[in-house]
Order: C-alpha cells, then structure tokens, then sequence
C-alpha cells in the first residue's frame, strides 16, 4: 500500500479536479482516482463541452443555410459534413482533456486508473485492468458525479434508445427525433439535431417545458422553440420504447404510439453511486441514493466527504467546482463559502435563457412582497442590429428595500449576460444600482439596466 495521502479524491470531474488542485495548493499531499482514461468527467467528456461545441456548429450551420441571405451573405453549395463537425467536438474535448492532465501534474496531484472502492478507516481498492492496487488517505472526498435516469418501460440500447451521451455522437442526423423529457438536456440536444435537419418532437409529463426555470420565460421559450419548428406534447406520459430495426415505437399513455428513427431519453439524472463501498464505509444516503452530509460536506462516516451532484441540489459543474474549493479551504482553515441562492443557471439553446436567484413562483410561495422591471430585446439597439430580438430581461426585487432577489433572461448571449446580476445580489445590490451603473452603448447589457430601470417604472426604451 502506498503512503498514505492527505486526501484522496474519487471522480476527476469539475468538482472532484478542481478540489484536488486546491487542496495541492494549500498543501496537501493529493492523489485523485479516475475510472475513465479522460478527465473532467460528464461535463467534459460527454455533456457541457461536447454539447456547446455541437451547439456553436449547428448553429452556424442553420445561420449559412436560412439567414445568411438576409445579410447580404450569399451561399451556394453549402454541406453538411456530421463527421467533421463530431471530429472538431472530439478535438475540442480530447484539447481539455490535456490541459486538465497538465494542471493536476502542475500542482503534483497524483493520478490513480481505475474505479475507486471504499474498504472503510481511509482505505480505497483501485481496480483496473491492469490489476488492483490499495492506497489510503487522511481524508477521502467522493466527486463521482451522475449518470443519466431512465423511465419504467424504456431501455436505451446505445444505439436507437438513447441518452445524452449517445445523442452526442450519433453517426447521421435523425429523421425524426423523439425527445423525452422537456428539461434543459433535452432541449439542448434536441435543438442540435433540429439545426442539422431533424424533426423533433418533445414528450414532457408535466403541462409546462423547463421545471425550475421562470413560468414567463419557459412560456416564452416554447413559443420561441415552435416557430422554429419543435413540436411539444405537454401532459404526456411515456410508457414504453420498442425497436424493430431502425425504427422506434413510443408508447404513449392514453394516445396512439409515435414512430421515429431515433429517441433521446432526457429525463434528468441520478447519483453515480454503484460499487463504492458507500455502506462498507458507514456513508449513509437518502431515498433517492444522494449523499447525506452537513454544512462542511462531511458525510456520516468520519474523515469522508463529498461533494457535487452526487450530494444532490442543482445538477451543475460549477456548482460542483465551488463546493469542491469550499469544502477543501473548510478543511485547510475552517473557513469556506457558497452563495446556494445565487448560482447561475444557463440553458444554450438559441436564444439562450438563464437565471440567477429566486423566480416570481418561488416569492410568491414565500410570501415576499416584490417588484418586476422587464425589458425586450427588441427595443434594444445591439439585438436590432445583430438580428437577435427575441425574449426579454427581467428583474425582480424587493418591495421594500429594492433588493434585487432575482434576474430571469430569455435572449442572445443571456448566459453571459446573467453575471452582472449574480455579482450585483451577491453584494446585496439594489435594482438602482444596476439602474445608475453607466452601461456602454450599444450593447446587450443596456437591456439589464433597462430591465433595472423598469423595477420602478423609469425604463427609458420601453
């Protein structure tokens, strides 16, 4: 067995390499254990990076072949060519891959192969093919991230049934796409594929698409997504999946089945869990498999914490990144922080739609008085210019002390845009605040003023 380290990280995704450095820099002897031959884990290999970069090129793709013409930008004999578009995905993903191998040798973390296994008082069993080694640790911390959720009746195959990792790589464009599941991957996806030439068709259990986002805004969204040719059944719910060749027949309760070529299942995600020793080591997990631990991460069993989507809450790597440094400076100093009410939320679909704080549903429920200020994109001279006037900005604050509790964005760049807010109600800003920052013009964040300025009915363009 190994010397013993003074932490030893299980998942290298962006919690689990994030809080591995961290550690490094303040001093600790690290190693991190990764079954995967890629770092950087769903979000790297298989979700956030591969999904942008088939987001970015479909995008341009749809652009050169439908709204080029309307710029003046003439072009013939435009083609598609999936295989190097997945190539340009891969080199992007592989590019990250080094770079985060490089960090983790920068700051003398020490890698381990294989999948980690918990055998309790610190130790861990790596297994690989190559064989099995043992090492030990001061403390462990569980980074293991998530694995996509399925429904009772569906098996994806790898092939026609498929889950957001399949659907990342899937050799020629669908005919016709059935999405299950109205959530943020579903959508993105779903959009990939309808860019490229895909009918797609969302089947969503609930009477709305986009659980967790603002009503107005996720209202606004499907009007959006249906004229750009989506067609959503709301209320629907899916019983079963079969393949007979290259077609697929989707069950649907109450209603004539569906038949399409290919089917996404996207119905949220769920604890990666399985063969860690999690009860060998006395780590206790609630009903739905989430991680149980308290405000500094620590689970039931003493010197193991965890952190990231396998403890539950919002399913995102940035998230993960800030627990995985808060948890490790809470173990260096005592001292380490987040802002749970205010961790940005992006959906990259085109427009994009995002949001930081509480939506109108949430204050509402909880009794808090507020004002809205909203303000469209179509009144905005940059999003004139750019082509871009769907959706709208808007911000809602306190009814009495005008602090901002929240900012909902439906609208081209909204993922970039959502930080001035997050900074703002981080320190406790007012919709003033934003409203008296001068904001250069023309420019997209005019419309976050703008929407700032409405709070107290003064927007100037609206």
């Amino acid at each position: 067995m190994s010397d013993a380290f003074d932490l030893i990280v299980v998942g290298a995704g962006p919690g689990g390499y994030v809080a591995a450095i961290r550690a490094a820099q303040l001093g600790m002897k690290t190693a991190v254990i990764e079954r995967e031959s890629k770092l950087g884990g769903t979000c790297l290999r298989v979700g956030c990076i591969p999904s942008k970069a088939l987001l970015e090129s479909s995008e341009l793709y749809e652009k050169s072949a439908k709204h080029f013409a309307e710029r003046g930008l003439k072009v013939t004999g435009l083609e598609l060519d999936l295989a190097q578009m997945m190539k340009h995905k891969d080199g992007v993903v592989s590019t990250l891959d080094a770079g985060i191998q490089g960090l983790l040798k920068k700051n003398r973390v020490e890698r381990f192969s294989g999948h980690g296994q918990l055998l309790g008082g610190g130790n861990i069993e790596i297994r690989s093919d190559s064989g099995t080694t043992r090492i030990s640790g001061k403390r462990i911390l569980i980074a293991t991230g998530s694995v996509p959720s399925s429904l009772p009746g569906i098996q994806p195959d790898g092939d026609r049934i498929g889950t957001s990792t399949e659907a990342l790589a899937w050799p020629e464009v669908p005919q016709h796409l059935v999405v299950i599941g109205g959530g943020v991957i579903g959508l993105e996806l779903g959009t990939v594929w309808r860019r490229l030439g895909a009918k797609v068709t969302v089947l969503e259990y609930l009477p709305r698409i986009m659980p967790g986002i603002d009503e107005q805004v996720a209202a606004e969204a499907r009007k959006i997504f249906e004229k750009q040719g989506v067609v959503f059944r709301l209320g629907t719910k899916v019983t079963g999946v079969s393949v007979a060749g290259t077609q697929c027949t989707v069950s649907i309760d109450g209603a004539e089945p569906l038949t399409c070529d290919r089917v996404l299942v996207a119905v949220g995600r769920k604890p990666c869990t399985d063969n860690l020793g999690l009860e060998v080591a006395g780590v206790a997990t609630d009903r739905r498999g989430f991680i149980q631990v308290n405000s500094s991460y620590q689970t039931t069993a003493s010197g193991v914490f965890a952190i990231g989507d396998v403890i539950g809450g919002a399913m995102l790597a940035h998230k993960a990144e800030e627990e995985g440094i808060a948890c490790i400076e809470k173990m260096a100093t005592g001292h380490g922080h987040i802002n749970y009410a205010i961790i940005p939320a992006v959906v990259y679909t085109e427009p994009e739609i995002a949001s930081a704080g509480a939506n109108e549903d949430a204050l509402q429920a909880a009794g808090i008085r507020y004002r809205a200020g909203k303000f469209a994109f179509a009144a905005n001279g940059r999003a004139r210019a750019a082509g871009h006037t769907d959706g709208f900005v808007k911000v809602l604050a306190d009814e009495a002390t005008d602090r901002v509790l929240g900012v909902h964005i439906i609208g081209t760049h909204a993922g970039e845009l959502i930080h001035e807010a997050a900074v703002a109600m981080q320190f406790g800003a007012s919709s003033e605040d934003i409203a008296r920052c001068c904001h250069a013009h023309p420019t997209l964040s005019e419309a976050v003023k703008e929407a700032a300025m409405a709070v107290d009915k003064r927007a100037i363009h609206s």
